[in-house]
């Protein structure tokens, strides 16, 4: 495995004379921030080896070299799902990459369904927190000690440093960011009412099929992760409807420009 990260990265490296500092994975209906960028470099993922294929609608399967406000950046439009077929170790490969290729800091985007009830459709979240409901992990098996330790702490999985530095982000520019406890799940289905009750009744303010095992990883490997998410449809009993992946990416694709004004600045300032 190790060897074949290292592979990956050494092709990447080769692409581009940018020395990216952050690394960015596009969620569903989020890749307008593609537009925000100076790109030096476009690469199918088809094009790369080893890397998995992105099989999603609104996952476009590239990966890109650029700047934004002159800092080097890479960034993934269109991540990996469980859900897919693709095994946790998969799922989280492009992580392992970065880091291989120097990428220190990792910034993660989703759409989620709103738990918390003071939420409403097309909120922004920025997660302080996860709850790990894959039935899975993406560090089972033997441990490469060279990628980080067998046993890694999660005492603070998403940066409370650049946590702050958005929410004043957010102050600044009249941008109302909620914050909050994301819960992963494998998906392909939305959740039943019963379930969303269930993770809110655990603690999660919005859920997801994503985020989770990509920052186990990256955090396995010591980057520091920030994670935002678009509040695409509701959870909250009484405001339970029927939901669709088209109408998931209509709500984010109107509520990200407010994501990406936040995460353009937080680039950089990081």
């Amino acid at each position: 495995m190790l060897q074949t990260i290292q592979q990956t990265a050494d092709f990447l490296v080769s692409q581009s004379e940018l020395k990216p500092a952050i690394g960015i994975i596009l969620g569903t209906g989020l890749g307008g921030l593609v537009e925000e960028i100076k790109i030096d470099k476009s690469i199918s993922y088809e094009e790369i080896p080893d890397f998995p294929v992105s099989t999603v609608e609104g996952h476009s399967g590239r990966l890109i070299f650029g700047t934004i406000n002159e800092v080097p950046i890479l960034a993934m439009q269109g991540r990996f799902h469980y859900y897919e077929g693709y095994d946790m170790k998969q799922v989280t490969f492009p992580v392992r990459v970065m880091k291989m290729m120097g990428i220190n800091t990792l910034f993660v985007s989703n759409a989620s369904g709103g738990l918390n009830p003071d939420y409403v459709v097309g909120d922004i979240m920025v997660i302080n927190d996860h709850i790990n409901m894959f039935g899975d992990n993406p560090l089972m098996g033997k441990n490469e000690n060279k990628l980080g330790p067998r046993f890694p702490d999660m005492s603070e999985p998403y940066s409370k440093r650049l946590t702050a530095m958005a929410l004043e982000i957010g102050k600044e520019n009249n941008i109302d960011l909620k914050q909050g406890v994301y819960v992963g799940t494998t998906g392909p289905t939305f959740e039943t009412p019963a379930e969303y009750k269930m993770f809110r009744i655990l603690g999660a303010d919005a859920v997801g099929m994503s985020t989770v095992p990509e920052v186990i990883v990256a955090r396995h490997m010591d980057m520091q992760c920030f994670g935002i998410s678009i509040i695409t449809d509701s959870g909250v009993p009484g405001q339970i409807v029927e939901v669709s992946h088209e109408e998931v990416q209509e709500v984010a694709a109107a509520a990200e420009p407010k994501m990406t004004k936040v995460i353009k600045e937080l680039v950089s300032r990081v």
